[in-house]
């Protein structure tokens, strides 16, 4: 008759169920990150084509506007503000600053906010890439402790009876199993988020120098 997974369980000891409740841990935190990033990133992805119509806007304003109704995840919104305040600000005057060029203030304003977008682009990838390389680990770890259960056993018995080991052994193919199970997904978003995220960063460097240019020749 079939083992179920509920036997399985049942064989556990506290070590293996601690084994066992970390992956499930590290799925759930793994997939929670997967859905959040692949609706933000999905969100950016969509609405790239219309970025480039902030060009097309009459005046400053009328461009901002337009940006604000396409960047539903604030992506470039933020690095136009930053850049048509550090033009319009006057409160470099009265620091070190009022020493740089324009060029140089907006350089430092783009770089600040590329930073910050960079920063939160790039959340949440250490975690997946965490997972995707601990968790077969984590169950390599249950797997040697059901094989060590299947050992005692036979050493214990005076003949060795198939009962006695398939138990741990399966025990230990479960942990396998698992630990793989956590790992691929986590692996697989990782390397998709990195991705998408290098195409979003390279437009973004794109439009911050195309920005750098025309708030530069504005002020000048």
């Amino acid at each position: 008759m079939p083992v179920s997974i509920s036997q399985y369980w049942a064989q556990l000891d506290e070590m293996g169920r601690a084994v066992a409740f970390l992956l499930i841990a590290m799925s759930f935190v793994s997939w929670f990150t997967i859905f959040a990033k692949s609706w933000v990133f999905w969100r950016i992805r969509r609405s790239a084509p219309d970025v480039n119509r902030f060009w097309d806007g009459a005046t400053m304003e009328d461009a901002i506007m337009t940006l604000e109704l396409v960047d539903v995840e604030r992506v470039f919104v933020p690095m136009v503000k930053a850049g048509v305040s550090a033009v319009n600000s006057e409160r470099r005057v009265t620091t070190m600053m009022h020493k740089a060029d324009t060029a140089d203030i907006m350089t430092r304003v783009l770089r600040q906010e590329m930073n910050k977008i960079t920063v939160r682009l790039e959340s949440g990838l250490t975690l997946l890439a965490s997972i995707g390389a601990t968790a077969p680990f984590i169950g390599l770890l249950g797997t040697v402790w059901g094989i060590y259960h299947a050992l005692t056993a036979v050493s214990g018995s005076a003949a060795i009876q198939i009962d006695l080991v398939a138990g741990p052994v399966g025990e230990a193919l479960v942990m396998t199993g698992l630990g793989l199970m956590v790992a691929i997904p986590a692996v697989l978003a990782y390397n998709a988020f990195n991705r998408i995220n290098r195409i979003t960063l390279a437009e973004l460097d794109g439009f911050a120098y195309d920005l750098h240019t025309h708030l530069s020749k504005s002020a000048s």
